[in-house]
């Protein structure tokens, strides 16, 4: 049996809005040119959206942490409907190429890691998760989008499922395989407005992203424990506690700092 491995966990934490803002250098052969004005107001717009919440970031806002004026911010979205609907498309872009990877998964260590990047896709944009409903009512673009998001994760879950079947990793009827894909898509949904109703103060901060990411991960393969071998049954665990005492170690780290 396989020793269980661990890995560094990518860093899910987004700029504080209230961090220096990447200045213009001046142009020169070595020099790398500066980003555009429409770049810089996507990413001041997804950490103020992330740590307030969509529906409480103003333009006006969002214009003042640049430095820039409500009318340079007009120009380059003309409403903060266009700035929400360019951020979703990045994250159904990003989301896209991931679930590709779906079909490779073979067994419970490779679908580990596939869920805890599905959760760090999905924290990156927390804003999408936390005002959903809200956002949903007011956008024609993310409510039709959404709906394909939510098809294409269950299409990947299954892919996901059926490669562990043809590798032996898992033993589980067609028609138990449709329920547990859209089961995990709902988890998948849900897991951070489950968490922020646990600690609404804390749950969406940066700092408490790790351990809200492994919480989510091991709770949607503990919906594959009924359905695994021991053998993987059994490396689950083990993945589950070597990542808990990397959380563990990280939260030290943290309050050490």
């Amino acid at each position: 049996m396989r020793a269980a491995k661990t890995r560094e966990p990518d860093n899910p934490a987004v700029a504080s809005p209230g961090a220096d803002l990447p200045q213009a250098a001046p142009r020169g052969p070595h020099l790398k040119k500066p980003r555009r004005t429409a770049e810089r107001i996507l990413e001041v717009s997804l950490a103020l959206f992330n740590r307030f919440g969509e529906p409480n970031v103003s333009t006006n806002l969002i214009s003042a942490e640049l430095g820039i004026s409500p009318g340079n911010l007009y120009y380059h979205y003309p409403g903060k409907d266009e700035l929400v609907n360019a951020l979703f498309d990045r994250y159904e872009a990003s989301l896209s190429h991931l679930l590709e990877a779906s079909g490779g998964v073979s067994d419970v260590e490779d679908a580990w890691f596939f869920m805890h990047s599905m959760f760090e896709r999905i924290w990156e944009y927390r804003f999408l998760y936390r005002d959903l409903n809200d956002l949903l009512s007011k956008s024609r673009h993310l409510e039709t989008h959404f709906q394909r998001v939510l098809k294409d994760k269950s299409l990947a879950i299954r892919a996901l499922l059926d490669g562990m079947g043809r590798s032996g990793a898992i033993s589980i009827a067609p028609e138990e395989a449709a329920m547990s894909a859209t089961t995990i898509v709902v988890v998948l949904t849900y897991w951070l407005s489950f968490e922020y109703v646990r600690d609404p103060r804390r749950a969406l901060e940066p700092d408490t992203a790790q351990p809200a990411l492994l919480r989510g991960a091991h709770h949607v393969l503990n919906l594959l424990v009924p359905y695994l071998q021991d053998d993987q049954r059994i490396h689950l665990h083990q993945l589950a506690a070597a990542y808990r005492d990397d959380a563990s170690r990280i939260a030290k780290t943290g309050d050490n700092a």
